[in-house]
C-alpha cells in the first residue's frame, strides 16, 4: 500500500436515509527497524492506538519493518514513508545535510513528532575491577565497540571531552555487542561500552551471570556534550532493571525519535500524537523500553528538526508549549 494517497471512501447511502456518514479512508504507514527490536514494537504500538478510535479519526495505521533510521528518512524525503522512526543523530545528520545526507543535502521539510526511548551509552564493568564512574576505565581493559557501530562513534566523542584518550586504557579491544558479555564474564576484559535502549539482553546475560555492574557516566564532559550536540540528551537507566544492580544509573546519549514531513497534513500527526498521549499509560505497557517515559521530556528531547504543525497544536492544547 502506498501512503500518501489520501484515499476517499464512498458510503453508499442512496436509500438509507438514516445511514451514518462514513469519514475519508486515509492510510498512513511507519517506518521502524527490524521486526525483534524496538523501533518495530514502537510503530507497532503506536499504530494499535491511533487504530483503536479509526471510527472516529478515518485514519488507518501500518507499521513497515525497515532497515532502520537513515532508510526511513530518505524514504519520508521521497514521499513513501508517512513517518518514521530515527536514531537522534542520524535525524540531526539529515536536517543539517551531513554525514548519511551529505550528498542529498540538508532535508528541510523533516519534521519532529517527539522522542520515543533513550538509547544511552551504557557502560558494564566486572565486579572486581574498582569501576565506579567512566574516569575510573583509565589503566582498564575496555571494549570500545567495533568501528562503525554506535558506541564506538559516542566514545571518539566522550572519551577525548573527558580529558583522556585511549591510550589511557590498557587494552582497547574492538569486539561486537554478541561478543561483549562473555569476555567480560571470561575476564577477557574488565568493561564494555554499548549504546541500547533498556532493558537489553546483551546486558542482562553479564549482570545475571558474572554480577557485572552498570557504571554512572557523568561530569563536566558530558555536560559539554550534551550542550554542544543537540541529539544527545541525559538519561537514567533505572534500579533494578538488571540483577545485581538495585540502584539507578545516570548516563547521556542519543534517543529514538518519530519523524515525519512537512507535507503529510497537519490533522493527520493531530491524531497520531493524540492517540499515543491520550491513551499514554496504556502506550508504557506495549513495552517494557516505555516504562518510564515522560511526555515534557518526549516534546524536546534530542529532536533536531522543527516540530510539525500538528504536533504542536496538541502540545499547547495540553498547555505543554
Amino acid at each position: 500500500m502506498k501512503p500518501m494517497k489520501w484515499l476517499t471512501a464512498l458510503a453508499v447511502t442512496a436509500t438509507v436515509a438514516s445511514a451514518p456518514v462514513t469519514h475519508a479512508a486515509q492510510f498512513v504507514t511507519i517506518g521502524t527497524g527490524g521486526v525483534t527490536g524496538v523501533y518495530y514494537a514502537a510503530g507497532g504500538a503506536i499504530c494499535r492506538l491511533m487504530n483503536k478510535d479509526r471510527a472516529q479519526h478515518g485514519i488507518r495505521c501500518s507499521v513497515e519493518s525497515t532497515g532502520g533510521s537513515v532508510y526511513n528518512i530518505n524514504t519520508i524525503r521521497a514521499g513513501e514513508l508517512d513517518f518514521g522512526v530515527a536514531q537522534s543523530d542520524v535525524h540531526y545528520n539529515a536536517v543539517k545535510g551531513l554525514k548519511q545526507f551529505k550528498d542529498a543535502g540538508p532535508m528541510t521539510e523533516l519534521r519532529a513528532v517527539f522522542s520515543i526511548h533513550p538509547e544511552p551509552l551504557t557502560v558494564v564493568a566486572r565486579p572486581d575491577a574498582g569501576i565506579k564512574n567512566f574516569q575510573d576505565l583509565k589503566g582498564k581493559r575496555v571494549n570500545v565497540g567495533n568501528p562503525g557501530s554506535g558506541q564506538r562513534a559516542t566514545m571518539e566523542l566522550l572519551v577525548p571531552a573527558m580529558g583522556m584518550s585511549f591510550s589511557d586504557f590498557a587494552l582497547v579491544s574492538e569486539l561486537k555487542a554478541d561478543e561483549h558479555g562473555a569476555a567480560l564474564c571470561d575476564n577477557k576484559i574488565d568493561a564494555f561500552v554499548y549504546v541500547v535502549g533498556h532493558p537489553s539482553a546483551n546486558i542482562q546475560d553479564p549482570t545475571t551471570t558474572c554480577g557485572a555492574k552498570l557504571v554512572n557516566v557523568t561530569g563536566p564532559g558530558v555536560d559539554k556534550l550534551i550542550a554542544q550536540y543537540p541529539y544527545f540528551a541525559p538519561a537514567t537507566i533505572p534500579g533494578g532493571m538488571y540483577a545485581n544492580n538495585p540502584d539507578p544509573v545516570k548516563t547521556f546519549g542519543v534517543v529514538a525519535t518519530l519523524v515525519t514531513s512537512a507535507k503529510v497534513p497537519a490533522d493527520v500527526v493531530y491524531q497520531l500524537v493524540k492517540a499515543v498521549f491520550e491513551n499514554f499509560d496504556d502506550f508504557k505497557k506495549l513495552h517494557p523500553a516505555f516504562a518510564h517515559l515522560d511526555p515534557k521530556d518526549m516534546i524536546k528531547n534530542g529532536l533536531s528538526a522543527p516540530l510539525h504543525e500538528g504536533a504542536v497544536r496538541y502540545y499547547k492544547e495540553k498547555g505543554w508549549m
